[in-house]
């Protein structure tokens, strides 16, 4: 099964300095098919203006993956962590017990990111925050985030969850195949191009859910950037 879900189609969120698309049911917008994907809750596909932000907020037992496409986005939480992500990088906070955290974008210009909530497979762990920068050489899919035993001393940011995020670029004419595991579903969002899974078209930030697959062809015509998510059905 592969289904792709047009930007244009989204749930929406705009006031004075968010501009938010919703790829699964946030805030107000409700859509019984739109409930989560496996372990994945939330991919919102937000436009922050500069020198706005959310303002200090609490979450409790979820984690919460941030993947900065375009701008830097300033971290502050009630452990006393502070730090700035830039584009092509990600963060993760581990909400556990209970964190109060706000994101705000101290740049000139609009901070473009991905906001991608996974439920944990363990509660009530320590709440934490890390970001981490990666390497933007070569080609294909890296994962950047990950609780998966097989990713252990990959480099990954952790996670309290069997789930993996990853990111990276095809090249203009590249093609890559993506195996996913029994039991086991992909995520899959095209940042700023269009591609061919299994030869069906997704374009720029379309979202592509796909399941009952043991692997994905993924192809680019022109260079694009992609974000992906593997959970546990």
């Amino acid at each position: 099964m592969i289904e792709v879900r047009p930007f244009g189609r989204l749930g929406r969120f705009k006031n004075e300095w968010l501009n938010a698309r919703h790829h699964f049911n946030f805030g107000n917008y409700r859509d019984p098919a739109r409930t989560g994907f496996g372990k994945l809750m939330v991919w919102n596909d937000d436009e922050i203006a500069p020198g706005t932000g959310f303002d200090p907020h609490p979450h409790r037992d979820m984690e919460i993956v941030t993947y900065v496409r375009e701008g830097a986005i300033t971290h502050q939480d009630s452990l006393g962590n502070e730090g700035r992500t830039v584009a092509g990088d990600v963060q993760v906070m581990h909400a556990g017990t209970g964190i109060t955290h706000a994101e705000y974008n101290k740049e000139t210009r609009a901070t473009l990111l991905f906001q991608i909530w996974i439920r944990p497979d363990i509660y009530g762990v320590d709440p934490g925050w890390e970001a981490r920068t990666f390497p933007k050489e070569g080609s294909g899919l890296a994962v950047f985030a990950s609780g998966r035993a097989q990713d252990a001393g990959s480099g990954a940011l952790a996670l309290h969850a069997d789930a993996a995020v990853f990111a990276g670029t095809l090249k203009a004419g590249e093609t890559i195949r993506f195996p996913i595991g029994a039991g086991r579903r992909l995520y899959l969002v095209p940042v700023n191009g269009t591609v061919t899974v299994n030869g069906i078209v997704a374009k720029q930030r379309d979202g592509v859910a796909i399941g009952d697959e043991t692997e994905v062809s993924i192809a680019a015509a022109h260079p694009v950037e992609l974000v992906a998510v593997d959970v546990a059905a």
